[in-house]
Parts: C-alpha cells; structure tokens; sequence
C-alpha cells in the first residue's frame, strides 16, 4: 500500500533495531520494485501519450526527456527524491533503459536512502525519542 515507507522503517526499527538489515533490505528491495512499475508503465505505455489520463502532456514529456538525456542513467540514483523521483523512473522506462541498469542504478540510490535513515535512527538516539 502506498505510504511513507520511511515512516514505516523507523516505525520498525524502534520495536526491532537488531532486525535493522533485513528492514534496510525489505524496504530497499520494495521500493526499487515500486520503481520498477513505473519504469514498466513507461516502457509500454508512450502510445498512450494523447489519452486524457497519461501523466505527460506535450512539451513536459519532451521537457522530460529532454532532461534525462542530457543527464543519462546515472539520474536514476536520484530516483529515492520525494519530488520527480517517480517521473525519473517512468521516464528511464519510456526511454528504455535497459531493465539491469535500472535496478542497479535505482537500488543503489534508494538503498542508500535508507541506509543514512537506519543509521540516523540507530546512532543518533532516536529510538530513544520515538520510544
């Protein structure tokens, strides 16, 4: 279900900090597959691009693409961002970027958010705080 999956990790980690990789894992492995919809939507979904209900109108979606070959694959470590996160992976998947590199990419980005938050938590006392 669609929800702050930081809140949830903390939220988990104050009941089970000796559980923290297997959360850091869960929550990293999760949301690149959540990426990964998005990545599929794009990747199957361009001929669409007139309908009312697609995301992209007109110049965003060249504005969009535009963007992301200007700055490659290597955008999609930046896939975590609460803003254009999404439409960074949607946009990988209407450019095709090959599905390996995109889970690499994507994954390292996104775990990597989540590992700054498990140590934040951990190290920082804010277990102490929550609890």
């Amino acid at each position: 279900m669609p929800f702050y999956s930081e809140v949830v990790l903390v939220g988990m980690l104050v009941n089970s900090p000796d559980q923290w990789v297997y959360l850091w894992l869960t929550a990293s492995i999760g949301n690149t597959l959540g990426a990964w919809v998005n990545w599929y939507i794009g990747l199957y979904m361009l001929h669409y691009k007139e309908s009312k209900w697609f995301p992209f109108k007109g110049r965003a979606l060249e504005t969009a693409q535009s963007w992301f070959q200007k700055y490659g694959v290597w955008s999609l470590l930046m896939a975590w961002a609460p803003i254009g996160g999404d439409a960074i992976t949607f946009i990988a998947g209407v450019m095709r970027v090959k599905l390996g590199v995109f889970l690499t990419l994507t994954f390292i980005g996104k775990s990597l958010r989540y590992l700054i938050l498990v140590a934040a938590t951990l190290e920082l006392g804010l277990l102490e705080l929550l609890s």
